[in-house]
């Protein structure tokens, strides 16, 4: 039996070893001129907003929309120093923070938020999930992930040109370097970073579904699986230069040249109606735990909270990628939403339930940031206001209501609040997109086809992930199991699976 379980264990490792034996040696591959990078995404990219969902870049709007022409695009880098590119040293600098501050989010943010909702003896496998999702991800996110979602290949997936990161380069002596054209202003390598950890707080939210009952080998093939066949494809989707919902993805004229223009400023869509829906996958397929308890400690749950609120602001204020208006602005909604849906959500569990805990108040926080990511770029105050109000009930009915109506067993309510705030936060950013601030109208300003677009975007994502997602879990049950035993769930997953507990 230990035997089985140390192999079991390893198998994710001994993958990901072959995989890299197979890469070429570093000399053998030519690191592309800093015109070639350009190549690999369309020449005329959009404001360097265009990281996560660029706000400035060029959009046909229905006549009835009545807004102004969209700005002409900025060259692909923002400064030179002769014919070679340098980066802007403030945008760089507030990248780097950012790319820190997302990074708080997982460790130590979700494994707090998460660890303080379980019971005691399973605390350790909580915290340990968020950690080794973490070096999974950077990993698989170095070899093959970021050249999948954010290269230049087709509509549906990017290329090949970034494996094992081959490529990203820079002249110290000079300063210049080869950005990537949807960050011109930031070195590659800063740009890779920072998405790398929106990569990896993806699917570390899944296991919120899933909590108290899957096995750490199996967490670990599904993960890697699902961040290569899902994860990828959605970000490049939706962000990448030539995605079919990314607003990057314009021609040389400037005229959008996907097919529906789908808008994420910071990953409402990508990552919390991605990682909702295959959290909801993950509990229909594991069922329910024998036996369920109250959280163990709600003061853990409150750290992890304020963690993910501070780290939040990289999230969505980081996703301008540059240091500049949008980003303030969308540091400003955030707080704004998080605040209001965190009152929405107390109140209504007061008057639901007769009292206000601590754990339904930073469950309405996470909720409120949820739903205001995908829209914090692209909507004001006002809009900020609706959207935490929206989501304060929305997602608390979720979290209640509708998981009680379906009987499924969402552990840490991954797809009530991620799931049911990233459709609220992507359906309403359709709504309250204001021209002025982003470059995008919604449907307040006379754009009902925006409105349209978000549900379809909203929709391909649920069933590409939900079809997606069902196929690796059946795999990985028919060939090692997905769920522990009876006796490992009763002794706990900490002491049963890696010899620890929490005194």
């Amino acid at each position: 039996m230990r035997l089985s379980r140390f192999l079991t264990g390893l198998a994710p490792a001994l993958a990901i070893a072959a995989l890299i034996g197979f890469a070429p040696a570093p000399g053998q591959a030519q690191s592309p001129s800093p015109t070639a990078t350009a190549e690999a995404t369309p020449a005329a990219s959009p404001s360097p907003a265009a990281s996560a969902s660029p706000a400035a870049s060029p959009e046909a709007t229905p006549a009835a929309a009545a807004t102004p022409a969209a700005p002409p695009a900025p060259p692909a880098c923002s400064g030179t120093v002769g014919d070679k590119c340098v980066g802007n040293s403030g945008d760089t600098a507030w990248m780097l923070t950012s790319v820190a501050l997302v990074l708080m989010m997982t460790i130590p943010g979700l494994g707090l938020f998460y660890g303080g909702m379980v019971r005691k003896k399973n605390v350790g496998d909580t915290v340990m999930t968020s950690f080794a999702i973490t070096c999974l991800v950077t990993v698989l996110y170095t070899v093959v992930t970021y050249s999948l979602s954010f290269t230049g290949g087709n509509a549906f997936v990017g290329g090949f040109s970034r494996i094992f990161l081959q490529g990203i380069h820079y002249d110290l002596g000079s300063g210049s370097n080869s950005p990537n054209a949807l960050a011109p202003t930031i070195p590659e390598t800063v740009y890779m970073m920072f998405q790398m950890t929106f990569a990896i707080i993806t699917p570390a939210l899944i296991a919120g579904a899933f909590a108290e009952r899957m096995k750490f080998s199996a967490m670990l093939w599904f993960i890697g699986l699902w961040a290569i066949f899902v994860y990828a494809p959605v970000a490049h989707w939706l962000w990448g230069p030539d995605g079919m919902f990314s607003t990057a993805n314009v021609d040389a004229k400037g005229n959008f040249a996907g097919w529906k223009v789908v808008l994420d400023f910071a990953g409402g869509t990508v990552v919390h109606i991605d990682a909702g829906v295959a959290g909801l996958v993950c509990a229909l397929m594991l069922g329910k735990r024998r036996d369920m308890g109250p959280p163990h400690n709600m003061v853990l749950t409150f750290i992890g909270t304020g963690l993910l609120w501070v780290g939040w602001f990289g999230f969505n204020a980081g996703s301008a990628v540059s240091a500049g208006l949008q980003a303030g602005m969308a540091m400003t909604v955030t707080q704004v939403a998080t605040a209001v849906a965190a009152l929405t959500w107390m109140f209504v569990e007061w008057i639901h339930r007769g009292k206000p805990t601590v754990v339904g108040l930073c469950s309405g926080a996470v909720a409120g940031l949820v739903a205001i990511t995908p829209a914090s770029g692209y909507v004001g105050p006002f809009g900020s206001i609706v959207i935490g109000v929206a989501c304060g009930i929305g997602c608390y009915w979720g979290a209640t209501g509708l998981k009680h109506m379906f009987g499924y067993d969402d552990a840490l309510d991954c797809f009530g609040v991620h799931g049911v705030g990233g459709i609220i936060g992507a359906l309403l950013t359709g709504v309250f997109a204001v021209n002025e601030y982003s470059g995008h109208s919604g449907l307040l300003e006379g754009n009902p086809e925006q409105l349209v677009n978000q549900f379809i975007g909203v929709g391909v994502v649920i069933v590409y992930d939900a079809i997606v997602t069902a196929i690796i879990l059946f795999i990985i049950k028919a060939v090692i199991g997905l769920k522990v035993s009876d006796e490992i769930e009763r002794e706990g997953l900490d002491l049963a699976l890696h010899g620890e507990v929490v005194q």
